[in-house]
């Protein structure tokens, strides 16, 4: 085997190992990675690389279990992943996806005991979703995904910051908020993908309710803006911009409904989603790391809600 061709080889394969990941950086690698440096905060520049391969590790691991499981999905969503396109097969997939299981947990043992243990967690919830099936109800599916995803940001939060074995309390109310929001608006990514879905028969929100899954999201953006301008204190500007930029990415899931219109649309939300997550950078740079969010208000909403429920 000759130089060249071991060099086109192993290209090959970190091309195929992008490519199991391609779709979800505008998703999850960027906004997560974002929210690392933002609640870490970064110790030094060189730890924004390590984060980012922390962070696309793991969300290699998570996208191998999920692409090996419905394969016949992706050659309607997305031809262009490794398995529908020919790059690999299921069976050298499968393989793959229990490799990565003992790399993600040794490297991330290197940094810290507690980031391994971030690790095997999502680790053991990667399992749920797949191969117990947690992505077939939309209700588990959103669950187990805002899980997984807080878990990320705690992990690359350990990474990033300067103490490897905790997440400061602002931190940590950050990871919590971004699960709440990503529970609630996660089917804005399910709207595009609505024909897939049904041949493998995941009953996803879209599916299940196709108009009041749309009149959800468009009222869950804009009030989750309004709700993380007053807990993260925003200035009135950026207060203002926030919050509009959520009515308008709401409305437009209610107002155009075409696949084209949908993909469009899911842009705006990984937009909007990922710019709150800079949040805790904008924090610290007024308060401090010696205070952190109070969500007295929070509690006191969900207590009028069950009082008028009630």
């Amino acid at each position: 085997m000759t130089k060249p061709f071991q060099l086109r080889k192993i290209f090959s394969d970190l091309y195929t190992l992008f490519l199991f990941t391609q779709s979800d950086i505008r998703t999850a690698l960027l906004p997560v990675t974002l929210f690392s440096i933002a609640a870490a905060p970064l110790a030094i520049p060189i730890q924004l690389l390590e984060t980012t391969f922390w962070i696309w590790l793991h969300l290699l691991q998570c996208n191998v279990a999920n692409q090996i499981k419905e394969p016949d999905e992706d050659k309607i969503n997305k031809p262009f992943r490794p398995i529908p396109s020919g790059r690999i097969t299921v069976e050298d997939a499968t393989i793959l996806r229990w490799a990565l299981v003992p790399i993600c947990l040794v490297y991330s043992a290197l940094y810290s005991m507690e980031l391994m243990q971030i690790s095997l967690t999502l680790m053991l919830f990667t399992v749920w979703y797949n191969e117990r099936d947690g992505d077939k109800d939309s209700l588990s599916k959103n669950f187990l995904t805002a899980v997984m995803y807080g878990i990320s940001e705690l992990g690359g939060t350990l990474v990033a910051g300067r103490d490897r074995t905790q997440v400061s309390p602002t931190g940590r109310i950050a990871a919590e908020m971004t699960v709440a929001v990503f529970m609630s608006t996660l089917h804005a990514q399910d709207f595009k993908d609505a024909d897939g879905d049904r041949l493998t028969g995941r009953r996803t929100f879209p599916i299940a309710y196709p108009v009041a899954s749309r009149f959800a999201i468009g009222l869950a953006i804009p009030l989750w803006s309004i709700l993380l301008t007053v807990m993260w204190e925003l200035d009135p500007l950026c207060a203002i911009a926030f919050v509009g930029y959520g009515c308008y990415v709401g409305a437009r899931f209610m107002l155009y409904r075409t696949v084209q219109d949908d993909k469009l649309s899911c842009k705006h939300y990984c937009a909007w989603f990922s710019i709150h997550h800079l949040f805790p950078a904008y924090w610290y740079y007024h308060h401090g790391a010696n205070q952190y969010p109070n969500l007295d208000f929070v509690e006191n909403i969900l207590t009028d809600i069950l009082r008028i429920a009630a």
